[in-house]
């Protein structure tokens, strides 16, 4: 994974110039302030703190939809240019009107950086490392905080300190992100795949992976293209095949998992009623309303990542026993290596040779040459009559369905997080009379051993849940007794466009509501929940602890002491944030939010009381001061990075950057109206008011967080999308069952 940690590293390169920016602008004023005369001035004062969050709010608006057009890459080099420009033009600023238009300037590099960094992070990271890798963006924003005050403090300490050396610095840090983004970092793979790049989304796939064998990967994708659809809970018991169909009958039900090595073949029986599992059951409850008046409350994507999390203990966390529970399946693609592309998408009348030599390749894999001429799935003699004429062909690869009514069969691949993705070639009979074939798309997850029922000497036998919906692969049901059409892994645009509509239309898809709901509302309630307050009330706690009276008697004067403190105060955030790192994939982003927002509501409420019952000035000073510390490790651990990271986590890839625009759009016009409200609650209700108030919005944050907010740590994006699927069918209609239906709903899902 050293690939993805270094490019993640790289990204997280433009938060540091966005903490550094902070950390000057606050040391700065203080200099720009008196040249200017801006006493007289308050607005222009403000103008020059604020433009930063105007630019960024601006261009957020555009980032979103431009990205999902041009890419992540691009728009991130347009974002160390526009830090660059920003750096120059504020360092020449002759007048207060020329820094105000490098403010703007710079941003804009700072909204491009603060909303698709996060993106960039999770479409190239693995889904084990997913959460470290995108707490690097608030670790590095802090130590870019943190280095900018030193610098700022050294600066200070001159006769004459230069303000405009302060700001202009940022070009040299914003220098080597240019030239990162352009030799080094690679496109994200996923926006590759969305444009069907496919060459050079493989190549950035083993840079990124440290591998050649990335077709499983590949084939996921893929499969994310798609946005919305009927996603059903189905369940199996997987287990290795029990001997030659041909030479015995196998149950009716079966389905039978395959790989590209012939003779090695792994069956799954369907689970009649779909609700043995934890998963089944958690779905269950929800679709009948049942259980408490909390679990009632939560939301169904909620309760059902739940379900699946409950079993990490025992699989251990991203990895599942399926690593091991298919050992023999290799990726059905492993012959396709570096040839997918839209150059080489064949005629369509040349897909398939109509040749018989063709139906002697096990599981409808034809030679090296020929592969990329030959469909993913293939559907040899599906032809229930037909399958008597070649038993020994069809033997591990196809079981008749009582389910379908026709022919299932299927192939499977890891794809990280304990999941395996899995297809499956299913036959029905139309209203029309007419048999019509299609591929679904599975993806699997062990709940454990297999419940009773099945005799076997062995406990390879497991109990699995599969999320089923229509495969992105193949996008067209064919008849029976025709080809299959070429598979859209070839020329995944088309397989995009087959089932996409305009952007906006997409986004009123019942899933992306939901996920909006959550991003927008998380981030507004982050930016609520009171640090702009306690960072704004920091040095006069301090102050009244004696820190600046011990600094001063070192001879330091009132603008080095001020700008000391706050060097000390992002100080104390880095160690935090470091642990944060560490438990993001191990204790989960939910869990930390869960187990951090009570202790932010405790240090607000202290302070509420320091503030408002009589004390003596030691005991002030004691409770603010360690109130002020606890607060900010544990919001740099929880509700500072969490928002961000959950809002690149939860959207289709087609519309994840539109997605995440209006998410980033929601954070900094949180910032801006708290930024303007502060001075005039601060004279209404009183800092005590202000922070009563903050106590109640983390509060409301952590009631959200209970009811609406999903575990994702581990979980391929793809799987996460899958279920926010599944949530919003269930909460449209508690009454319909989106499990066990399996095929009998329809044939097109």
């Amino acid at each position: 994974m050293r690939g993805a940690v270094l490019v993640a590293i790289a990204a997280a390169i433009g938060n540091l110039l966005q903490g550094w920016d902070n950390a000057t602008i606050a040391g700065a004023m203080l200099y720009i302030k008196r040249e200017f005369h801006l006493e007289a001035s308050p607005a222009i004062e403000g103008l020059v703190v604020a433009m930063s969050l105007i630019g960024a709010t601006i261009i957020t608006t555009f980032s979103g939809p431009v990205s999902d057009m041009v890419g992540r890459r691009p728009m991130l080099i347009a974002s160390s240019l526009l830090y660059f420009i920003g750096g120059l033009v504020m360092f020449w600023s002759p007048n207060v009107y020329v820094l105000l238009l490098g403010r703007l300037v710079d941003g804009f590099g700072v909204g491009l950086a603060v909303t698709l960094v996060p993106v960039y992070i999770s479409e190239t990271a693995p889904p084990e490392i997913r959460g470290l890798l995108n707490t690097l963006p608030q670790f590095t924003g802090s130590g870019g905080m943190f280095l900018s005050y030193c610098m700022v403090f050294a600066m200070a300490l001159a006769p004459a300190p230069n303000w405009r050396l302060m700001l202009g610095v940022l070009f040299m840090p914003s220098l080597l992100y240019l030239l990162v983004t352009i030799f080094y970092m690679p496109e994200s793979p996923r926006w590759l795949v969305s444009k069907g790049r496919m060459k050079e989304a493989r190549a950035v796939l083993e840079m990124l992976r440290g591998r050649e064998d990335v077709n499983g990967e590949m084939a996921l994708l893929v499969e994310g293209l798609g946005i919305g659809g009927d996603t059903a809970i189905e369940e199996y018991v997987v287990g290795p095949s029990e001997g030659d169909a041909g030479e015995q009958e196998q149950p009716r039900d079966m389905v039978t998992l395959y790989g590209p090595e012939q003779g090695l073949s792994w069956v799954a029986q369907p689970v009649a009623g779909g609700r043995g599992s934890m998963l089944g059951s958690a779905l269950g409850l929800q679709e009948t309303r049942q259980g408490s008046m909390f679990e009632q409350m939560v939301d169904p994507v909620v309760a059902l990542l739940g379900s699946v999390h409950e079993q990490l203990p025992e699989c251990g966390a991203g990895s599942m026993r399926g690593s091991t529970l298919f050992p023999n399946l290799g990726s059905m693609l492993a012959e396709r290596s570096g040839e997918w592309d839209e150059e080489n998408v064949p005629p369509p009348d040349d897909h398939l040779d109509d040749d018989d030599d063709d139906d002697t390749e096990e599981c409808g894999l034809g030679s090296k040459d020929d592969d990329l001429h030959m469909p993913l799935l293939s559907r040899q003699s599906t032809d229930i009559e037909d399958r008597s004429e070649a038993p020994n062909r069809m033997s591990s690869i196809q079981r008749h369905s009582s389910i379908t009514g026709g022919v299932e069969t299927a192939s499977t691949m890891g794809i990280g997080g304990g999941w395996q993705l899995a297809w499956k070639w299913t036959e029905k009979v139309g209203e029309d009379g007419v048999k019509r074939g299609g591929v679904k798309r599975m993806y699997l997850h062990e709940e454990g051993e297999a419940p009773g029922g099945r005799e076997t000497s062995s406990s390879s036998y497991v109990h699995a849940t599969a999320l089923v919906n229509r495969s992105m692969l193949y996008t067209k049901d064919v008849l029976i007794g025709q080809s299959p059409t070429e598979p859209a892994f070839a020329n995944p645009p088309e397989a995009a466009a087959a089932a996409a509509g305009p952007v906006w239309r997409e986004l009123m898809e019942p899933s992306v509501c939901r996920a909006l709901l959550c991003g927008v509302m998380i981030q507004i309630l982050q930016q609520f929940s009171g640090i702009n307050g306690v960072l704004y009330y920091t040095p006069q706690i301090l102050d009244q602890a004696g820190v600046s009276v011990l600094l001063a008697s070192l001879g330091l004067s009132a603008e080095s002491t001020s700008i000391l403190i706050s060097g000390l105060t992002t100080l104390l955030m880095l160690p935090s944030i470091g642990v944060a790192m560490w438990l993001m994939d191990v204790s989960g982003r939910r869990s930390l939010l869960l187990r951090t927002l009570p202790v932010l509501i405790m240090t607000l409420v202290v302070l509420v009381i320091a503030n408002v019952v009589p004390m003596s000035t030691t005991v002030h000073a004691a409770l603010s001061t360690g109130s002020v510390i606890i607060y900010f490790c544990c919001f740099v651990m929880g509700f500072g990075p969490i928002p961000n990271i959950l809002c690149a986590e939860i959207f289709p890839t087609r519309v994840r950057g539109v997605c995440i625009a209006i998410c980033s759009l929601a954070f900094w016009l949180g910032d801006i109206s708290v930024t303007y409200s502060l001075p005039i609650m601060l004279t209404s209700v009183g800092l005590a008011g202000v922070f009563a108030f903050y106590a109640v919005v983390c509060c409301v944050a952590l009631v959200f967080v209970a009811l609406k907010v999903p575990e994702t740590k581990g979980l391929p994006l793809e799987v996460i999308i899958e279920f926010f699927n599944i949530g919003a069918k269930v909460a449209s209609s508690s009454s319909q069952s989106p499990a066990g239906g399996g095929d009998d709903d329809d044939g097109n899902r």
